[in-house]
């Protein structure tokens, strides 16, 4: 899925409207999303939006930013600034531990 087809079905499955939903996603100046932007991103026709339209999206649509990000192909900033602290083993086994986590939940649905 991509974050524009995950970003319509999280809408639909709320009955929201683009309208609606637009005028709740706030750009960084404090204005509203317009309608056809979010048209535009709900069919791939924009390039992944910022972080803190991710995370607008995330608080309207009532979904975890981190499942957005996955969506987005996108890492949270946050996670960028641990990683360049942290050494080399340490990101080798968080993501090791990530993968492992995602397979048990996985085997477990």
């Amino acid at each position: 899925m991509t974050f524009g087809q995950a970003i319509t079905h999280y809408r639909r499955e709320r009955k929201m409207t683009q309208r609606e939903l637009a005028s709740k996603v706030l750009k960084e100046d404090g204005e509203p999303i317009s309608p056809q932007y979010l048209n535009d991103i709900e069919r791939d026709r924009r390039n992944t939006p910022s972080e803190h339209l991710i995370k607008q999206f995330a608080t309207a649509l009532k979904v975890a930013p981190e499942v957005l990000y996955v969506y987005a192909k996108k890492f949270p900033e946050e996670f960028a600034r641990i990683v360049e602290s942290a050494d080399e083993k340490s990101v080798i086994n968080a993501c090791a531990a990530f993968r492992r986590e995602l397979r048990n939940d996985a085997v477990a649905a």
